[in-house]
């Protein structure tokens, strides 16, 4: 009996967690002439964003200094960062090279 309900217990927990993740989007920003495109973003707790750089010759971050968070990696022409939000707030952000390209993430 007892073994018997901690299997069905883990076959919940593990339904609930896969129907956790189905619900979870990916969002995308573009990174194009000086700019983050959309600069603002509403996503859900548990969504991710990407950002990709379309620049041609221009590196980039994507910098959560308000946060706390120390300054990611330059993202150079066709690449991208990702960065998943877990829970609810405001999340503005800046590129470290260029400190007027700012955007905000909200986070319901």
């Amino acid at each position: 009996m007892i073994k018997t309900l901690y299997k069905l217990l883990q076959v919940t927990f593990f339904l609930i967690l896969l129907s956790t993740a189905a619900l979870a989007e990916e969002h995308q920003v573009v990174i194009k002439k000086f700019k983050f495109i959309p600069a603002e973003i509403t996503v859900k707790a548990g969504d991710s964003i990407t950002w990709l750089n379309q620049e041609k010759r221009q590196y980039h971050s994507v910098w959560f200094a308000q946060s706390g968070d120390p300054e990611p990696d330059y993202i150079f022409p066709d690449e991208t960062y990702t960065k998943t939000f877990n829970e609810a707030g405001e999340f503005p952000y800046r590129c470290g090279p260029h400190p007027k390209m700012t955007g905000i993430v909200h986070v319901n």
